[in-house]
């Protein structure tokens, strides 16, 4: 079992850029999958980037291909999502998650552990 706990989230401007990191507890996280989802008020949770065990494959959101990136350091147990060249329409808060096993997944119902998640607020 894995815990996982958000942080970097908060209020930047357009075009700004943020760093989110999720640290995970135990001793197995490279054995997890990780991925990152976001949610808007009033909108369903959407995925937004994943990354494989060993980091080699990555996979993102076409909303943000470009200019997010997903990276992990598996000594560390901790994902990151860089997140540059904000927009309003990233305003959301932002999940972390993971799943043992497996490659890459990208709907958020293959995950099976979650964080609290971190609000990310990007002003016009």
């Amino acid at each position: 079992q894995v815990q996982l706990v958000e942080s970097g989230g908060g209020l930047v401007q357009a075009g700004g850029s943020l760093r989110l990191s999720c640290a995970a507890s135990g001793r197995t996280f490279s054995s997890y999958a990780m991925g990152w989802f976001r949610q808007a008020p009033g909108k369903e949770r959407e995925f937004v980037a994943a990354i494989s065990r060993g980091g080699a494959m990555k996979h993102y959101a076409d909303s943000v291909k470009g200019r997010f990136i997903i990276a992990r350091d598996n000594a560390k147990n901790t994902v990151y999502l860089q997140m540059n060249s904000l927009k309003p329409e990233d305003t959301a808060v932002y999940y972390c998650a993971g799943v043992a096993g497996g490659s890459i997944y990208y709907t958020s119902r293959q995950y099976n552990y979650w964080g609290q998640g971190t609000q990310v607020t990007v002003s016009s």
